[in-house]
């Protein structure tokens, strides 16, 4: 069974965004909290593993295959949603693509017209969806940005756009919805400590000609707790501000980032 504090006993959350580290995290971390969770992505396979995952640890998953870039595609998880559970708690609008790094004057803007598409409309399109099940609920949504407002990295232009969209949005998204009990927050994690960075960090060490753990103790110095965050050291900060113990949180973005960068 699943053993956790329950800080989301009783609720419903939507994740949009299930990859195999963060997203993952983040649902496996909210059913451990109490949640039943709802699993949206593109890839069945990931998400069917996801919500197995949970259920073997005796939650509750309902996996539902989502373009999060089709409005009709975003009407019908809502729809299957609260057929299945008959209201919506929670939502977490974790899904995003990185694209090239490169210059802003250099990037496609082929590349960066879809980029926004995923990383901001799909969102907007995804929390609209659910505002009236969130409404009656009084519930709480929580956007997935990045460090890269923060820093001063070169190559992440177009990357840096969609994101400090995505900030603003959850910012006018709670002006706008916290009159009805919605509470809007963001999170900014930067390195996350899964197979992607790792990848990194190897093919950086190989072309170094050094050991990997180099380059982490490099990139780790930058941050105060010298390390880098794992995913469920976000999924654990989500779950929080999901929470009523962060009911009086609204409009707000917080670094969890092993204090890479101060906010």
């Amino acid at each position: 069974m699943l053993t956790h504090q329950g800080l989301l006993a009783g609720k419903v959350v939507v994740v949009s965004g299930v990859g195999p580290a963060l997203g993952r995290s983040i649902a496996v971390q909210s059913a451990a909290a109490g949640a039943k969770v709802v699993l949206a992505a593109r890839t069945p396979e990931r998400l069917e593993s996801v919500a197995t995952e949970i259920r073997d640890r005796g939650g509750i998953a309902l996996a539902i295959p989502t373009d999060l870039t089709d409005v009709d595609s975003i009407s019908s998880l809502a729809e299957t949603a609260l057929a299945e559970f008959g209201g919506v708690d929670c939502l977490v609008n974790n899904a995003f693509v990185q694209p090239a790094q490169v210059s802003l004057l250099d990037a496609d803007m082929a590349s960066i017209q879809s980029g926004i598409d995923i990383n901001l409309l799909a969102a907007l399109n995804v929390t609209r969806a659910f505002v009236p099940a969130l409404t009656e609920a009084e519930g709480s949504v929580v956007m997935v940005t990045s460090m890269v407002l923060r820093n001063q990295l070169p190559g992440f232009g177009a990357y840096r756009i969609m994101k400090a969209g995505l900030l603003a949005m959850a910012r006018s998204l709670s002006i706008d919805l916290g009159p009805k009990g919605i509470r809007v927050n963001s999170i900014a994690p930067g390195y996350i400590w899964a197979d992607s960075v790792k990848n990194m960090f190897e093919k950086k060490a190989a072309a170094a000609g050094v050991d990997p753990k180099v380059i982490y103790d490099e990139v780790a110095a930058g941050a105060d707790l010298r390390r880098l965050p794992e995913p469920d050291d976000i999924a654990n900060a989500v779950v929080f501000l999901l929470s009523d113990s962060a009911r009086a949180i609204a409009g707000q973005c917080l670094d969890v980032n092993c204090g890479h960068t101060h906010h």
